[in-house]
């Protein structure tokens, strides 16, 4: 997932496009290639379809921000259309998925720190640490208030696209056809294969409605935040596809699959060490500015939440500098336990069933506002279900569907986990 960007008064439109393509290129793209290594060629048809069902999504939420430019996104439009209880329901499916990401985040950081500190990276334990220790440093700093501003945006984009478009692209001038290959070619492993990898490409998709949450501070919201999701997702999945075709062609599959820096050793496979040194140091300060943008999320989100009186009060609570540290403090803790409790996987096994399971919560928010979208006439809904919400409803519930039974099983159970809190807060 990606990294967050922040609403800045009177925000124009390549600005909006900007914070698209910011919080969805982040960690997600960075380490996705190790875990698509086993799917060879299934894999490229598993980011088409994510990237087709994205875009779906991104007009779904460019038809509701153009019907109701309200600040709140996906919590806005579905409390507007369901009433509380479902408007809750995806605020605390939102908020799970934001701490699910401090902790992918954290590992991604960790991952690129490989050139540098092998054998702490490459010990389960150690790496763990390393990872929850940068948790709590940002989850720190956040709490004394230091603000990211958006100029600092600018410097992470640049670091973030640096590594995509050198190692990347100029992968593809190497490709070797053969990293590509498919063993199993029956109709049901290719089905699967391909609904599997669209559920964890998809996840490089996350934050793809982010300029509709600041709609408030958005000049011209009605037609600027349509335009901006539209477009900034689909140069986003432009640049995905290309540079994992890059980063896989140099490759082999089962050195691929192992490497907790797919793009440092790509690096490394076309100009040496130095070069993976400094695509490393590029991907992992970026994942860095990543995990810190998130954490102010976690913060922020359940913060305005709770002033609707639909989270627990204590997530409003405020410091004296106005910060909410509970908030920041009870995410922080979340994804500590579960970067602990899982971190006997090892590291691309971890990122990859934290993904899962962050893009699982994700996805509750995303089938409530395509179906959302159906009540309104405005946005698409008419007498007649629209197509393009009927398809994006039907996509999610298929990514759901791929993210397998053991991440449905506990993505339901934090789910649910949610309705008690939900009655004693309306209590």
């Amino acid at each position: 997932m990606p990294e967050t960007g922040f609403a800045i008064r009177r925000v124009g439109f390549w600005t909006a496009v900007t914070i698209v393509m910011g919080n969805m290129i982040g960690s997600g793209i960075f380490l996705l290639p190790a875990s698509l290594a086993p799917y060879g060629a299934i894999s490229l048809a598993g980011w088409i379809v994510s990237a087709g069902g994205s875009i779906l999504l991104a007009v779904v939420f460019a038809r509701l921000a153009r019907a109701r430019p309200v600040t709140g996104g996906p919590y806005a439009y579905t409390r507007l259309a369901f009433g509380d209880l479902a408007g809750f329901l995806v605020a605390w499916g939102y908020w799970v998925s934001v701490w699910c990401t401090l902790a992918a985040l954290a590992v991604a950081f960790v991952g690129y720190l490989d050139p540098f500190v092998p054998s702490v990276v490459r010990e389960p334990a150690s790496a763990a640490i390393l990872a929850i220790a940068a948790v709590w440093i940002l989850t720190a700093v956040n709490a004394r208030g230091i603000a990211a501003a958006g100029r600092v945006q600018v410097v992470t984009t640049v670091l973030k696209l640096v590594p995509l478009a050198i190692v990347g692209f100029a992968g593809l001038f190497f490709v070797n056809p053969s990293h590509f290959a498919v063993t199993d070619r029956s109709l049901r492993s290719l089905a699967h294969g391909t609904t599997a990898t669209a559920t964890l490409t998809l996840w490089a998709f996350l934050g793809l409605e982010c300029a509709t949450i600041p709609a408030g501070d958005i000049e011209n919201p009605a037609v600027t935040i349509p335009r901006a999701t539209v477009i900034g997702t689909a140069i986003t999945a432009i640049v995905y596809i290309a540079s994992t075709i890059g980063v896989m062609g140099l490759i082999a599959p089962e050195t691929l699959g192992r490497t907790p820096a797919p793009y440092a050793e790509a690096a490394r496979a076309l100009a040496g060490n130095g070069a993976a040194a400094v695509v490393a140091a590029g991907a992992a300060i970026s994942c860095f500015g990543a995990l810190n943008g998130w954490i102010l999320v976690a913060g922020q989100l359940p913060g305005a939440v709770a002033q609707d009186g639909l989270f627990p009060r204590i997530f409003a609570k405020t410091s004296a500098r106005g910060i909410p540290v509970a908030a920041l403090v009870i995410g922080s803790a979340l994804a500590t336990a579960l970067i602990a409790m899982n971190y006997t996987r090892g590291l691309v096994d971890l990122f990859t069933f934290i993904i899962l399971l962050a893009t699982l919560s994700t996805l509750v928010p995303y089938s409530f506002c395509s179906v959302a979208g159906l009540l309104n006439r405005d946005s698409g809904g008419g007498r007649r279900p629209s197509v393009v919400h009927v398809l994006a409803f039907a996509y999610s519930l298929w990514a759901i569907a791929g993210a397998g039974a053991d991440v449905v099983y506990w993505g339901f159970l934090l789910l649910i986990a949610g309705l008690p809190v939900y009655v004693t807060v309306k209590r």
